[in-house]
C-alpha cells in the first residue's frame, strides 16, 4: 500500500459509503413501509422462494444465524412471516410469507432507484455483476485461506 493514499482510493471505502448512501435513499420508502433495510431484503427474499429454511435464508442473505434470528422474530412479531418446524426434523425451520407479508410487495413496487443511481440499465447490470463478482472473489479467498 502506498504511504500517501488517501482514505477516498481505498475501494472498500468506496463501497462502504456507497451502502450507506443506499440508506439513506431507501429510509423514507422503508420509514413508510415500517421496515429496516435488513427487514426488507429478508421479505424481498422470500418474495423470490417462500418456504426457505432459516439456514439458506441466512445462506442468501449472507448473514449468520445469530443476526437473522432477531431479524425473523421481529418480522413474525409484525405479522409478515411465519417459522414453522418440520415434523421430519424438528431442527429445521422454514420461514413463510404471511398474506400480510405477500401483500406488503403491492407497496413496496414504489422503491426503485434507478433514476437516483444514475446508471443506464445496461450500466446498472454491468455494475451490479462486477459488484457481485467481487463479493465472490473475496469469498473465495477467505475460503482459500482456511
Amino acid at each position: 500500500m502506498k504511504p500517501d493514499r488517501k482514505l477516498a482510493d481505498f475501494l472498500c471505502f468506496a463501497i462502504y459509503s456507497a451502502n450507506l448512501a443506499f440508506g439513506k435513499a431507501y429510509r423514507p420508502i422503508l420509514d413508510e413501509l415500517g421496515l429496516t433495510y435488513t427487514q426488507y431484503v429478508t421479505i424481498v427474499a422470500l418474495w423470490e422462494e417462500d418456504g426457505l429454511t432459516v439456514s439458506g435464508l441466512g445462506e442468501k442473505l449472507f448473514l449468520e444465524s445469530n443476526t437473522l434470528t432477531p431479524i425473523l422474530k421481529k418480522l413474525e412479531a409484525m405479522g409478515y412471516v411465519e417459522r414453522v418446524r418440520e415434523t421430519e426434523d424438528e431442527r429445521v425451520v422454514r420461514v413463510h410469507l404471511t398474506k400480510s407479508g405477500r401483500r406488503l410487495r403491492e407497496k413496496a413496487l414504489s422503491i426503485n432507484l434507478d433514476d437516483a443511481c444514475g446508471l443506464t440499465a445496461k450500466g446498472f447490470s454491468s455494475l451490479q455483476k462486477e459488484i457481485v463478482g467481487l463479493r465472490d472473489n473475496l469469498l473465495k479467498s477467505l475460503d482459500r485461506d482456511d
